[in-house]
């Protein structure tokens, strides 16, 4: 009876009236009905662990030792989500660390994703056909991945000059979700952000943001979170840099209504939340503003990628 009574709470009035109808007939059928009900609004419902941490100054074996200290407490997470650059810090010496996508850290990626039974996300420095990128990986745990070159690189730390920019967005098709997925910088570029057609139910950022800058993060993830009506995870790392640069965190998760809901500064630390699909549906539904935006597409389609 407890499972009937937690779902009747979800029940869509059509699938209700058809309980009814099934039930003079044949009560196992209406108890598969049920269940099933149940089933997918669990599916609807997504658990993120934001990890907030410190990096060592470009040394991928002892980040990767750390992080997975980190990882190691995690249970019952479907997505974890890591600063950009995890393996070395916002570095612009690609040439000493670049990894390929064979690696040691993609490699390590797999295995911490395939070991927790959940999908992980960062970026990394990447060689390949003789560039360098700044590299965002969603690495699911059957060692599938997905990957979104960064878009727009942070020409006051000359990272053009080192790293070749991405030209096509992500947006990852993961658990009846549509995640989009961007590295700090495209923070400040609504216009690649924007969600056409509502494409995308949750947008992540990855960030190596610094402390002096940091009230221009939490007001452009909140800004991000109303104009697109989804849910925003933006994660951050802490502490300094090889550069002396201060990092405080500030990762954070908003709704769609641009309600914070995780606000964590100045210290290491590995949160998990759950997010709510039908949150984000009621929300457009009852305030459809999206329909009313200036017609508009990117010069490059928003791609979607199963995962």
């Amino acid at each position: 009876m407890r499972i009937y009574d937690a779902v009747w709470l979800h029940l869509d009035p059509d699938l209700f009236q058809g309980l009814f109808i099934k039930q003079s007939n044949n009560r196992q059928v209406m108890t598969e009905i049920w269940v099933k009900s149940e089933l997918s609004m669990i599916e609807q419902n997504l658990k993120v662990t934001l990890v907030q941490t410190d990096l060592v100054w470009e040394n991928a074996e002892q980040n990767r030792e750390h992080i997975e200290r980190h990882i190691a407490q995690i249970t019952g997470s479907d997505l974890i989500i890591l600063p950009e650059m995890f393996t070395t810090g916002f570095s612009m010496k690609p040439q000493a660390i670049a990894e390929t996508m064979t690696g040691p850290s993609i490699q390590w990626m797999k295995a911490m994703a395939a070991k927790k039974d959940c999908a992980i996300v960062g970026s990394m420095i990447i060689t390949e056909n003789q560039r360098f990128y700044n590299r965002l990986l969603w690495v699911n745990p059957d060692g599938s991945v997905a990957h979104y070159d960064k878009k727009h690189l942070f020409t006051f730390a000359q990272e053009d000059h080192e790293y070749t920019a991405g030209n096509a967005p992500l947006v990852v098709n993961f658990k009846g979700w549509k995640i989009a997925a961007f590295i700090c910088y495209d923070l400040r570029f609504p216009v690649w952000s924007r969600n056409v057609n509502g494409h995308y139910d949750a947008a992540i950022y990855i960030a190596s943001w610094p402390a002096r800058r940091s009230a221009h993060w939490c007001s452009l993830l909140q800004a991000r979170a109303i104009e697109n009506q989804s849910y925003v995870i933006g994660v951050n790392r802490v502490g300094q840099d090889g550069n002396q640069l201060d990092y405080d965190g500030h990762t954070m998760l908003i709704d769609p209504l641009g309600e914070v809901l995780l606000h964590e500064m100045n210290h290491e630390v590995v949160k998990t939340v759950q997010l709510s699909l039908s949150h984000v549906q009621g929300v457009r539904e009852r305030f459809p503003f999206l329909k009313d935006a200036d017609p508009f597409v990117l010069n490059n389609d928003v791609l979607g990628s199963d995962a």
